[in-house]
């Protein structure tokens, strides 16, 4: 896509405030991209996936039935080595139905206590529908350490207790637009909109 061509148009499925924030600035104008118009109304899909990959084909394609054009969903959530991967495609409901941000990192630091390989990683995987039908799937991750307490209020999630060694800081702690430089959610979605400018190069 060259810098005189008028973004591109995409609906983004999420009503998750902080992953639509964090697209928006990852995008950086190069596409347009608007919610869903009534997302609220329509009835969650069953996120019964194995992968981020699989959950997030899930819900393209079922929002995407409610719509015409461009429309993405992803799934990300954060892996720990030392608990086999978990919480992974869980991220988000890992204290339980009812989990909030504070009560998953504080389930997290209850599991890891004591654990000396912190090793983790945010995983992102963004699928993208084309009238319905699966146009692509963007994957992206970044490597990093869960530290023994939280540390910054910026972002969302894990994000306080995700320490990423080239920055000497944690997600939490660090500017938004410089985090996107490394995020798996800016890795994704970047592969995802080059993938939509060479198509629309090619068409």
């Amino acid at each position: 896509m060259s810098s005189g061509e008028t973004p591109r148009r995409l609906l983004c499925a999420t009503s998750n405030p902080g992953k639509a924030r964090e697209f928006a600035l990852a995008a950086g104008g190069r596409v347009t991209l608007e919610p869903l118009p009534g997302f609220r109304d329509i009835p969650p899909c069953v996120e019964d996936g194995a992968t981020f990959a699989a959950n997030a084909m899930i819900k393209a394609r079922h929002y995407g039935a409610h719509t015409s054009g461009l429309l993405f969903a992803d799934d990300s959530g954060l892996e720990v080595d030392a608990l086999g991967g978990a919480p992974g495609v869980y991220s988000a409901r890992f204290s339980g139905p009812a989990a909030t941000d504070e009560s998953n990192n504080r389930l997290l630091l209850e599991k890891l206590h004591g654990v000396a390989d912190r090793r983790a990683r945010f995983v992102c995987a963004i699928a993208v529908v084309d009238n319905g039908e699966l146009s692509g799937v963007y994957m992206g991750s970044v490597e990093g350490l869960i530290l023994e307490a939280p540390r910054g209020s910026g972002g969302f999630g894990y994000d306080p207790l995700f320490y990423y060694p080239p920055f000497a800081c944690t997600f939490g702690e660090v500017e938004g637009g410089r985090k996107f430089t490394v995020s798996h959610r800016g890795q994704a979605l970047r592969a995802m909109i080059e993938a939509l400018a060479g198509k629309h190069a090619a068409g």
